[in-house]
């Protein structure tokens, strides 16, 4: 069995909004003057994925997160024909990009972005390539065009404190190895291009971390252990290690994350750190279990383990998805294959869909004011 087949990262709840969004364009208000990304503390955060792909679930959903969070993680698919030939053109997704923008802006978050190439509920394939580029791999000039001028375009639109140039990238490299030092030269050329235009962005990749592990659905021969060669490839270029961890994937229960499981990250590098995206399931859905304790004790793991040197940490989403809303969209835009990958993740919220709150969100939210207010001068605080 392909060790991904059932396992695959859910990036799709935030590309089913497009279009959605860039309905719901407003006139931009100002980016905030004093950015959660200079505080010195961690800016926690969820991917903008809404309980119902619906317009009024979408803005619902970000007056929701503003409660809970400091910042979007907005994660978008190449448009391979609006970047081929230039940076400059028109896209429609630049201006959906904009919306949730202007959409997070307004609710007092902040955006982080990841540029992504593959399709989020099967790292082996590319999400969207016309017919004409079909089976192209990233050393396709097209390919590599497109890619890159979409970055360095969203790096000179919107200037972004953290800039992803793909996720999980890690299981694109173990699917296609002969690919992958294709991808690493694209990363770095667009690394620098980034770096022309806008200076202050940091820009990494995301790494999922039970994949690096050999662990669970991912495991392969010889047992567990860190291929750090795979995140280290990318030095010097490579301004934060950022992870993605989905501990249900290599565990029965979350109370059997050993107490050093996040921990080699913080001998291994000096650098910030980062938790792109993660969770755990609120209830049963095979092949994987859940419950909500394993939701706490995954919390309190990251949180123990990895504490203050996290730059940002996003959980995947913040309520829990209606599948038959979801599964009606992927059916309508045939994607119909992916419902069934998609529902694992579907009650990794820590709401349930209707708003209910389950026991991890209270552990998140004490987690965050923790960090406010180690943060805040005793002036501020009233104290």
């Amino acid at each position: 069995m392909q060790k991904d087949k059932l396992f695959r990262r859910a990036a799709l709840p935030s590309a089913a909004l497009l279009g959605i969004l860039a309905c719901a364009t407003l006139r931009p208000p100002a980016p905030p003057i004093d950015s959660v990304f200079d505080s010195g503390r961690t800016a926690f955060g969820f991917f903008p994925s809404a309980p119902e792909v619906s317009i009024l679930s979408v803005w619902n959903n970000f007056r929701a997160m503003s409660a809970h969070a400091d910042s979007v993680l907005i994660q978008q698919p190449v448009a391979w024909d609006d970047f081929r030939a230039g940076i400059d053109g028109q896209s429609a997704r630049i201006e959906d990009i904009r919306g949730q923008v202007e959409l997070a802006w307004r609710n007092g978050m902040e955006p982080i972005f990841v540029v992504d190439p593959l399709n989020g509920l099967n790292r082996r394939e590319f999400s969207g390539l016309p017919p004409e580029l079909a089976g192209a791999g990233f050393g396709h000039p097209d390919v590599r065009s497109a890619f890159q001028n979409q970055a360095v375009r969203m790096a000179r639109d919107f200037h972004p404190r953290y800039l992803g140039l793909a996720s999980e990238i890690n299981t694109y490299a173990d699917a296609f190895p002969e690919d992958f030092p294709n991808y690493l030269s694209l990363y770095r050329d667009t690394y620098r291009k980034i770096k022309m235009e806008s200076p202050g962005t940091q820009v990494f990749v995301t790494f999922q971390w039970e994949d690096l592990y050999n662990l669970g659905v991912f495991a392969e021969g010889g047992g567990p252990g860190i291929q750090w060669d795979l995140i280290e490839a990318f030095e010097p270029e490579l301004d934060l290690w950022v992870i993605s961890s989905y501990p249900f994937a290599a565990f029965e229960t979350a109370a059997e994350i050993p107490e050093d499981y996040y921990t080699p990250l913080l001998d291994r590098t000096e650098k910030p750190l980062a938790v792109a995206e993660g969770g755990f399931g609120s209830s049963d859905i095979p092949p994987f279990h859940g419950t909500p304790g394993d939701q706490v004790l995954y919390l309190n793991a990251v949180h123990d383990q990895l504490g203050g040197r996290l730059a940002f940490w996003i959980y995947l989403i913040l309520d829990d998805f209606n599948m038959e809303s979801y599964q009606a969209f992927l059916e309508a835009h045939g994607m119909g294959k992916d419902v069934e990958t998609l529902r694992l993740f579907s009650t990794l919220g820590l709401r349930q869909r209707d708003g209910t709150p389950k026991p991890a969100l209270a552990v998140w939210d004490g987690y965050r004011e923790d960090a406010i207010r180690q943060t805040t001068p005793p002036a501020e605080a009233g104290l």
